[in-house]
């Protein structure tokens, strides 16, 4: 049985295998809820307070679930699967990644590097990652 320890145990592993990664946390996008965070910078507590609600706006915002029906209608497609999988988002020191769990499409693990990362190995080692945050459910 997964514990709340299993998913820390997860995301601390995660910002140590993780190239530059300052801070990850998993995000219950339904609820609103952040189920856990690991940081290594400090961070204002208002920003990590908006996290989840930030998260749920990327991903169920009323504008990204419009989109997502039109790619539905358009297709054909008559199922509750969600398009938008990864965003990542660039800001002027940091790169964020936010990856939606295959296993749980409600959850988003979030990933927070230096903008000097190698993109490419953060999204790998992310992905690498996001099972193990699954497997903590």
């Amino acid at each position: 049985m997964a514990t709340e320890q299993d998913l820390k145990g997860a995301i601390i592993k995660a910002v140590a295998n993780i190239p530059e990664c300052l801070a990850s946390g998993y995000v219950d996008i339904r609820s609103g809820l952040l189920l856990d965070i690991k940081t290594i910078d400090s961070h204002p507590s208002a920003v990590i307070d908006l996290l989840a609600a930030a998260t749920a706006d990327l991903f169920q915002g009323q504008n990204v679930l419009a989109i997502e029906e039109i790619f539905k209608r358009s297709r054909g497609v008559e199922n509750n699967n969600h398009y938008f999988q990864e965003i990542i988002v660039n800001s002027e020191n940091l790169i964020h990644v936010f990856l939606r769990s295959k296993k749980y499409p409600d959850y988003v693990a979030v990933f927070v590097c230096r903008n000097t990362v190698n993109i490419g190995m953060m999204l790998a080692k992310a992905r690498l990652a996001l099972p193990h945050f699954e497997a903590s459910m």
